[in-house]
């Protein structure tokens, strides 16, 4: 398993009668968890002690970067004072991409390719 955990959704994105009856629950599911209400986007709830995602996160934009920590100064706001934000300076669904997972993608597949060169066995011919 990695970082980002076990993945169904290349699965349901290939059956059109999966998709159709699981985005509405994945849609209600994001809403329920309430990260959008404090201006959060999904990839800012992933866990940051991990070595692959502080790999990522330096590999980051200084302007990602910038809008991610703004987004955490909000949220830290809202939770002191115990209110979410007004419903207009909510995150939007549609603004809600993943910034950080092709980061994330992208260092896991460099370790492989690392792990796989470090492996490797050389043999005479």
């Amino acid at each position: 398993m990695n970082v980002l955990g076990p993945s169904l959704a290349p699965y349901i994105r290939s059956s059109r009668t999966l998709k159709k009856y699981v985005t509405p629950v994945a849609h209600w599911y994001a809403d329920l968890m309430g990260y959008r209400k404090m201006g959060l986007k999904y990839d800012d709830l992933q866990v940051e002690e991990s070595p692959q995602v502080q790999r990522a996160l330096g590999r980051l934009t200084p302007q990602e970067a910038y809008h991610r920590s703004y987004r955490f100064k909000i949220a830290s706001d809202c939770d002191l004072h115990h209110k979410p934000l007004p419903k207009e300076q909510w995150s939007k669904p549609e603004d809600d991409k993943r910034y950080l997972q092709p980061h994330i993608l992208n260092v896991l597949k460099e370790e492989e390719e690392r792990f796989t060169w470090d492996t490797m066995t050389v043999q005479r011919k």
